[in-house]
């Protein structure tokens, strides 16, 4: 019989944690000694050389600052740092496990599924959504429940202008998102007491998913997904943590009842449904006050006050008018 095992986190100190710059480039600097065993002493090893920088240019908009939200005006992340310190859990639960694995998973061919309350469901393939939709250049900040942050330059297309091509129905009010499930090629998915119900699910309210906002990423940094960032497309929702941003999206389902998540379906005491950066609802084992910005390090921990919805207060606050945020968080 197969025994499924909650997930449950350790608290740790912060004072106990490697800092991110020294973590990231632990492998590196490894196979850097290895390397250069029997070079004297004092010959410097740059770690960020062995890191590749991206996959294919794509042809985009430029983001331009504004008051839509599309550019946050913040200094980026160096490219290093946010394709090396990643979560996809399907290839395993440390941060540079997707860099180290994710190689393993092949993105090609790909489709994406439109399935339940819509008019005219269908599939796409990457092929047709790239010669559909333009894309465009969004800086948006990604902030990680585990209190760590980023500001990526993406680049997709909104999710509004695919859910609109396959008319929604009066009954949708929901839409459900699938990540892929290959367990040949995600090593993740085949540990014992896995942490996740598989495949990988996430959901939105369908006026969320209808927000400028909300996006569907096909590169970041000019050129097209790694495969550790969620290649070749994933969701990416600005205000909400990044869990809500689903990595490698094969499946979009449209529903009038809102959708089982992974993580709410592990813990829901500690993962709501709606998941939105909010300072003044803590996660139940540490604060959601600060957030440290990638890149930082021990002596330079770029720790930041957190924002209510991550900083997009103006575009999104009106979607939750009169809820109560600590009960749905």
């Amino acid at each position: 019989m197969l025994v499924r095992e909650r997930f449950k986190v350790p608290h740790i100190p912060s004072s106990e944690i490697t800092p991110e710059s020294i973590y990231m480039r632990r492998r590196q600097l490894m196979k850097a000694a290895g390397l250069l065993g029997g070079v004297a002493a004092g010959v410097a090893f740059d770690a960020g050389a062995a890191v590749a920088t991206g996959g294919k240019p794509l042809q985009f908009a430029p983001a331009t600052a504004g008051s839509d939200g599309f550019h946050t005006g913040e200094d980026q992340t160096p490219f290093t740092d946010a394709s090396q310190y990643c979560n996809f859990y399907e290839f395993g639960t440390g941060k540079s496990d997707p860099a180290d694995y994710a190689h393993e998973m092949s993105t090609d061919p790909w489709s994406l599924e439109v399935t339940g309350e819509v008019a005219k469901p269908g599939k796409l393939s990457l092929e047709d959504i790239l010669g559909r939709y333009p894309l465009e250049e969004r800086i948006y900040r990604l902030r990680c429940v585990e209190a760590w942050s980023m500001v990526i330059p993406w680049v997709g297309f909104p999710l509004a202008s695919l859910l609109r091509e396959f008319e929604p129905t009066s009954k949708a009010k929901y839409v459900a998102f699938e990540t892929l499930y290959r367990p040949k090629e995600m090593r993740g998915t085949r540990s014992f007491g896995s942490t996740i119900d598989w495949p990988y699910r996430e959901g939105l309210r369908l006026d969320e998913a209808m927000n400028p906002l909300t996006l569907m990423a096909v590169g970041m940094y000019g050129k097209t997904l790694p495969n550790q960032n969620g290649a070749p497309i994933r969701l990416v929702v600005p205000w909400k943590y990044g869990f809500k941003s689903i990595k490698s999206v094969v499946r979009i389902h449209l529903t009038d009842k809102q959708p089982a998540t992974s993580w709410q379906d592990q813990n829901a005491r500690e993962y709501g449904f709606y998941s939105n950066v909010n300072p003044e609802v803590d996660h139940p084992r540490w604060s959601q006050k600060y957030e440290r910005r990638l890149p930082s390090s021990l002596f330079s921990p770029n720790r930041i006050p957190t924002t209510m919805f991550n900083g997009y207060g103006e575009q999104v606050a009106h979607l939750y008018t009169g809820m109560d945020l600590k009960k749905y968080y």
